[in-house]
């Protein structure tokens, strides 16, 4: 595996690495990067590496100048890790990881490569700095994942974009001849009962999901804009006695003290053991979601998150709960009600009935 270094990183690590060559199979070869994610920090914090074939991302954040005594090792394990993440299949990563051999640093002379690297940067930078306060200590070598799911090449005309997650998925299945997906997969119904009628969205997701990662499928399938707090409630069989409640953050363990912070714990953990779950979002409002589980899919071959179909428009946030939602309803339905234009104007763009596309079958990214 050919890692050619930018200049930075090369000078951080204390080498000075031969100029980079043609590899006959441009897959094992990547670029790399040494760059910040907070402006008002001095050192680099996070090492990008973007891959010559298929502009794929492997972000690792956070590495300290220290960390760069054992850098070959991190990156092969955040290459590892990233695909892993995404459900690839475990026996086409090692295959992958196995022919792409020892780490081989390089010296980085193209111009292309350096501004991919470049901009797969500030694209990974975007996202630790949405998800991430900067001040508690963190490490993730899958910080690069989101920046898989963006189009790039894309200069006007359409037919010459592409994903790098999918390009990477098609290159790594030519090179091994396996299949790209094998995992065990949940399909969960998820239900939120609203009175005049229910907004009802059928997916899969891997069966170990993060429960952090489950709200944010959550979120997008109900169009929430994620504002508020939420936890999972976690049902015993046949009865409404919760088993457990995973909480987002540690300041919500003081109110209440059975409670396990969700962090690190996924779906699996809970089902199929148990069949009934209630994930709520927004304390005020209130609102319940009624997750089942449907089957278990002991080897998922396919692509998830996933949704597969999805009905009833979800009401727009800080409605006021159900009460709220239904007054906000009766309103927006007649165009003739004295409220009707600053109810319409306060929704935005809203709408009664959920969209075409919001329905259609697609693979949910988060």
């Amino acid at each position: 595996m050919q890692i050619a270094l930018t200049k930075k990183l090369s000078k951080a690590m204390g080498v000075n690495p031969p100029a980079a060559h043609e590899y006959k199979n441009p897959l094992f070869s990547w670029t790399a990067n040494w760059t910040k994610v907070w402006d008002n920090r001095r050192a680099e914090d996070m090492l990008v590496l973007v891959n010559n074939a298929t502009r794929f991302t492997v972000a690792i954040y956070q590495v300290k100048r220290k960390d760069l005594k054992n850098v070959a090792k991190i990156m092969k394990t955040a290459i590892t890790n990233t695909l892993l993440s995404m459900n690839l299949n475990p026996d086409l990563v090692e295959e992958y990881m196995q022919l792409a051999g020892e780490v081989e640093f390089t010296q980085n002379s193209n111009r292309q490569t350096a501004s991919w690297v470049a901009k797969a940067g500030l694209e990974c930078a975007f996202y630790v700095g949405n998800e991430y306060n900067g001040i508690a200590k963190m490490f993730s070598d899958t910080v690069g994942v989101s920046a898989n799911y963006r189009i790039v090449n894309y200069s006007g005309n359409s037919s010459e974009g592409f994903y790098p997650y999918k390009a990477m998925i098609i290159a790594l299945s030519e090179l091994t001849g396996k299949q790209a997906y094998k995992y065990r997969a949940f399909e969960l119904m998820i239900t939120l009962d609203l009175e005049v009628y229910k907004a009802v969205r059928r997916i899969i997701v891997p069966a170990d999901i993060e429960f952090v990662c489950l709200h944010k499928v959550l979120q997008s399938v109900f169009s929430w804009q994620n504002y508020h707090l939420y936890d999972f409630t976690i049902f015993g069989d046949n009865n409404r006695v919760a088993v457990a409640r995973l909480v987002s953050f540690e300041e919500d363990l003081d109110y209440d003290e059975d409670a396990i912070l969700m962090e690190g714990h996924i779906l699996s953990e809970f089902f199929p053991e148990h069949e009934d779950m209630v994930y709520t979002y927004d304390m005020g409002d209130n609102w319940e979601h009624e997750i089942q589980l449907v089957r278990v899919i002991e080897e998922h071959d396919e692509e998830s998150p996933y949704l597969l179909d999805a009905s009833g428009q979800t009401p727009p946030e800080d409605v006021g709960g159900i009460g709220g939602f239904m007054s906000f309803r009766e309103i927006m339905l007649n165009p003739s009600h004295p409220e009707y234009g600053a109810m319409k104007e306060w929704a935005k763009y809203w709408t009664l009935e959920l969209a075409d596309w919001k329905s259609r079958p697609r693979v949910i990214n988060v």
